[in-house]
């Protein structure tokens, strides 16, 4: 196989900007707050994206990108059907890890803890924000199942349009939120020569944060 370019050959520079401890709010939600805010202004598009990462039965990762839907004291949630692979996955090991990466301002964020489902209540006020379309490819799709063609997906959507024509579309059974609670965020910013800045907060018994940084 022939490769285009070789991936060893990136020459991107980090911009070194550092990351001091005093730059730091005491609780990582806020600073997660601050970096998501600086994002946001910076005019990154899908600022909200996100990698999942969860684990088979057999201990083997699986990752994927997911988007955030809402942040608290509580948690870092996202929606996704509860028969898909990550649901399975989060079903049986009810633990996963979350990865921001925004390189216009060269910071990363690294987030794991428990996962719980939402209450039922919290999924469905999302779920009739969506589009419509989004709602009706919720009952049309079968997330993560084999499927023989794309005429398949087209008429389960089709099927599903005829069958919620002129009424609100339901809530399926299969789909919901999911709700992380952290016990550990790491805050990366690049810095110069691949000296990057590294701060991680572990969440005591008492539920305080302990920051320390880290080598890069």
């Amino acid at each position: 196989m022939q490769i285009p370019r070789d991936p060893a050959a990136s020459t991107y520079e980090h911009v070194g900007k550092g990351l001091r401890r005093s730059d730091l709010d005491p609780d990582p939600i806020k600073q997660f707050a601050n970096w998501f805010t600086a994002a946001i202004e910076a005019g990154i598009h899908d600022v909200n994206a996100m990698s999942l990462a969860t684990t088979t039965t057999d201990c083997r990762p699986s990752v994927r990108i997911v988007l955030l839907k809402g942040f608290d004291q509580d948690g870092f949630v996202f929606f996704t059907n509860y028969e898909s692979e990550k649901g399975k996955q989060l079903e049986a090991n009810p633990y996963a890890a979350l990865a921001f990466y925004w390189i216009e301002l060269d910071r990363q964020i690294r987030i794991s803890g428990k996962v719980k489902k939402n209450s039922r209540k919290e999924s469905q006020t999302y779920f009739h924000s969506r589009p419509v379309g989004s709602q009706l490819s919720a009952w049309a799709s079968r997330q993560s199942e084999v499927v023989d063609a794309r005429r398949v997906l087209d008429a389960r959507m089709a099927e599903m349009t005829e069958r919620f024509r002129d009424k609100p579309v339901p809530l399926p059974p299969h789909w919901g939120g999911y709700r992380l609670k952290p016990d550990t965020m790491e805050f990366w910013q690049g810095n110069l020569n691949r000296l990057h800045d590294r701060f991680r907060y572990t969440r005591q018994q008492d539920d305080s944060w302990r920051i320390d940084r880290l080598a890069p």
